[in-house]
């Protein structure tokens, strides 16, 4: 692991961090969050918990579609009825690269592959699609960062 889009993308340092502030101040305040379920011990509780704080409306999607901090759950992407404007996955890296396709299709403006979750090729797809994205990265980590 340890990849980040900077060294997937090509981009330098600057370029990287310059991507993170546009999702977290740009891209919109709508942010799926797949693979967050009411359990509590899953980093993608915490997670969704920070992006509300700092203004954010959470979309939980998850195969259970359970409603998390007070925001209905969908489980799909396909299936939220609204348009999102960041797609933050928290699923394993073997799953992402379909998540980032699902991202493109519904018209999303970014992708965020939290910790861990690396996939180089669904990151050139994602980045030739034209959309913003990080990964390897934590929003909840970043966001307190911005000032």
């Amino acid at each position: 692991m340890g990849t980040t889009s900077g060294a997937a993308g090509g981009t330098d340092a600057a370029g990287e961090q310059e991507a993170v502030r546009r999702i977290l101040t740009g891209s919109g305040d709508t942010w799926a969050v797949v693979g967050l379920s009411n359990n509590r011990a899953r980093a993608a509780y915490g997670v969704a918990e920070v992006l509300q704080r700092f203004g954010k409306r959470i979309v939980p999607v998850h195969p259970k579609a359970e409603t998390v901090h007070g925001e209905q759950g969908y489980a799909s992407l396909a299936e939220v009825p609204f348009p999102v404007d960041v797609v933050d996955v928290f699923v394993n890296a073997d799953l992402a690269g379909a998540v980032a396709d699902e991202a493109v299709a519904k018209g999303a403006r970014a992708v965020w592959f939290q910790l861990g979750v690396v996939d180089e090729d669904a990151y050139r797809r994602t980045r030739a699609a034209g959309l913003d994205m990080v990964m390897d990265r934590c929003p909840a980590i970043e966001i307190p960062r911005l000032g």
